[in-house]
């Protein structure tokens, strides 16, 4: 991968399920597959473990395929990525939204990166809130219903209560 600046990273991803090289030195948007590894939990194991073997000397799971979108430099935080990752299926999805590893994964990725905000997709109306300016939420939900787009729950949910 080529970043802006020309910096050269090989990274464990595919796009578009090709393993090319990737420029996206111009900045724009960026589409990646990939696998991750997770603590099994008993999400983990209804979901996966139908059949033994999966798990790792370490009690994990391989998780995959995932796709991260990446947009560099959005409208509404030009000085910001937003990384956007999407199980593969719905059904992942749900595992997803029942994993309390798969929400452990996601927030230290948010929280060691730097990030300001990690949301989890319910697959419902409902966005719960995962790590939020450098707190992590446990069973905080904010409705996505009355938001067209991310950013717009975002800054919803920043704004002061009068």
């Amino acid at each position: 991968m080529t970043l802006p600046g020309g910096e050269q990273l090989i990274l464990p991803f595919t796009s578009n399920f090709k393993s090319e090289p990737v420029d996206c030195s111009a900045g724009g948007t960026l589409e990646l597959d990939t696998s991750i590894v997770i603590d099994v939990d008993d999400a983990m194991r209804e979901f996966f473990l139908r059949d033994s073997g999966r798990i790792d000397e370490r009690g994990r799971v391989p998780v995959g395929y995932v796709y991260l979108t990446v947009r560099f430099s959005p409208a509404w935080r030009p000085n910001f990525a937003s990384l956007q990752f999407t199980a593969a299926t719905s059904s992942m999805s749900r595992m997803f939204a029942r994993s309390a590893s798969v929400r452990k994964v996601f927030t230290h990725l948010t929280a060691t990166t730097g990030g300001v905000c990690c949301l989890l997709d319910t697959e419902t109306d409902i966005f719960d809130i995962c790590w939020l300016n450098g707190e992590t939420f446990s069973g905080e939900t904010v409705p996505g219903a009355r938001f067209s787009h991310f950013h717009d729950l975002v800054a919803a949910w920043r704004e002061p209560v009068e």
